[in-house]
This record gives C-alpha cells, structure tokens and sequence, in this order.
C-alpha cells in the first residue's frame, strides 16, 4: 500500500527515502545538488512535501507557471491602464 504525500507535510530524510523507494546516499545527493530543496533544523534536513512531489511530476510544476503567468500578465495590463 502506497503513502499519499501531503503537499504541506514535513517530512525527515528517511520518511523522503521511503517514499520515493531510494536509498539514503541518493537522498542526500538529491540535496546536496540542490534538485530536492530542504531545510536545515537542529542538524537535520525537513523537505516539505510539495518539493517531493516537484521532484517527481515536474511536469505539475510547469502547468502551475503557466498559470501563473498569466494571472501575472493580467495584473500588468491592469496596472498599465492606470
């Protein structure tokens, strides 16, 4: 049975590990390129969970720009008018 990941979670390396099925050494080189973004508490790394599901459907990440710039361009041309 598969673990949903929550958008907002706060997740540890290891719950990171177990939900992508990678090992630790895989994880901490996903970090340490900077393609999976966490922060630092205590020595520790939390990794939100909307940067997991970023990692793996990039995909939603670029519909979600879209989207944004759009909204963005509107916002412009409102202003411009002014």
């Amino acid at each position: 049975m598969s673990e949903e990941i929550k958008e907002n979670a706060v997740y540890t390396t290891k719950e990171v590990e177990k939900l992508l099925k990678v090992s630790n050494s895989t994880v901490k080189r996903l970090l340490k390129r900077g393609i999976l973004k966490a922060n630092k508490v205590g020595g520790q790394h939390r990794i939100l969970g909307k940067e997991v599901l970023r990692l793996i459907s990039p995909g939603l990440e670029k519909s979600a720009e879209k989207v944004y710039m759009k909204v963005k361009k509107k916002a412009v041309d409102v202003i411009n008018k002014w």
